[in-house]
């Protein structure tokens, strides 16, 4: 009888300590062995601060690869939170360090207003990382980051188009959302050759990475009878909706026709147009930061010191004179 009233009294304790988890961040999480998880005392809990999944292609597969990796089997309570606006990023992080979880991960949608937030965090013992996209913040404010190099895929970009010789260079550039790193750094290597009149800015605008804004912006600067041979669009999404517009109007596109395509993100269907000719040009932009930033939380909680404060993801751009089915099963989102 008193190993029975034991046992009942251990597993009342149990459920008391579930209940007081709220999500599992306080709980005990037995998984099957046969997972290779075993048994913990209690799970990391994390805050993830991210763009929405239908931002675009690129996004989707962000986000997938963060919840294949930040989930209760692989020992966290994560929570997050999808905004493209800046503000209420900044709003959900604030309640993250209320909530007092364990670490904050941010895609940021600006590089711009997260000093404060940041300063919060490392007061309130909380360990910041960035991934993605680069912060305007100093490098004391986060653990690590694990982001793309923005700058050098719009140098790599410019670079090619210059490598090709044009008699003329009149470009329909259409950005991403304003602030962003990632628009930032597209935007800055053709901003150089616009500043030195080596092409010539036809129209710049932002679609923020949608589109459908990306076609009405093509389809008015063809309405105006402006003459342009190149669209420099900062998201694969956008170069699609380009196209659309150039598709209506009759107008070529592609390999050595009127006008030149480029993009970013190499999402499969956009690398088999450069396959297909149909485009010129893709920037690489990795999503896959989730892995990496999990094993830098892993050697924290273990003890250890992080080896790189800053990893820059390996990526490269796509010629569609040279691309190969290879590079897509390869590189294709």
């Amino acid at each position: 009888m008193k190993k029975f009233i034991s046992v009942l009294l251990m597993m009342m304790l149990v459920f008391s300590l579930a209940a007081c988890g709220g999500g599992g961040g306080g709980a005990v999480v037995e998984e099957d062995d046969d997972n290779g998880v075993e048994e913990s005392g209690g799970l990391i809990k994390v805050g993830i601060v991210n763009n929405p999944p239908s931002e675009s292609g690129y996004r989707e597969a962000n986000v997938k690869d963060f919840e294949k990796v930040f989930n209760t089997a692989n020992g966290y309570d994560a929570k997050t939170f999808y905004s493209i606006t800046n503000d209420e990023q900044l709003n959900a992080a604030r309640q993250f360090i209320t909530e007092g979880v364990d670490y904050i991960l941010i895609s940021a949608a600006a590089t711009d207003g997260w000093d404060g937030v940041l300063s919060d965090a490392q007061e309130a013992g909380i360990r910041v990382f960035l991934f993605d996209r680069m912060m305007n913040v100093s490098e004391s404010l986060f653990e690590a980051a694990v982001v793309s190099d923005m700058k050098n895929q719009g140098d790599d970009a410019v670079g090619w188009l210059l490598t090709q010789n044009l008699d003329e260079y009149n470009v329909v550039h259409i950005q991403g959302a304003m602030g962003s790193d990632a628009q930032i750094g597209r935007t800055g290597a053709l901003d150089v050759q616009f500043d030195a009149g080596v092409m010539t800015k036809v129209l710049q605008q932002t679609a923020t990475w949608d589109e459908a804004e990306a076609k009405k912006i093509v389809e008015s600067v063809i309405n105006s009878g402006q003459s342009f041979n190149i669209v420099y669009a900062e998201n694969d999404g956008m170069a699609r909706g380009a196209v659309a517009a150039l598709d209506e109007a009759g107008i070529t596109h592609g390999v050595d026709k009127d006008v030149i395509i480029m993009g970013f993100d190499c999402n499969t269907w956009a690398l088999e147009e450069l396959l297909a000719g149909n485009w010129n040009y893709n920037g690489q932009c990795s999503p896959f930061q989730a892995a990496v930033i999990d094993d830098m939380i892993k050697t924290i909680e273990s003890g250890g010191t992080l080896a790189k404060k800053i990893v820059i993801s390996e990526e490269k751009g796509f010629d569609a004179r040279t691309i190969t089915q290879a590079d897509i099963d390869t590189y294709g989102l």
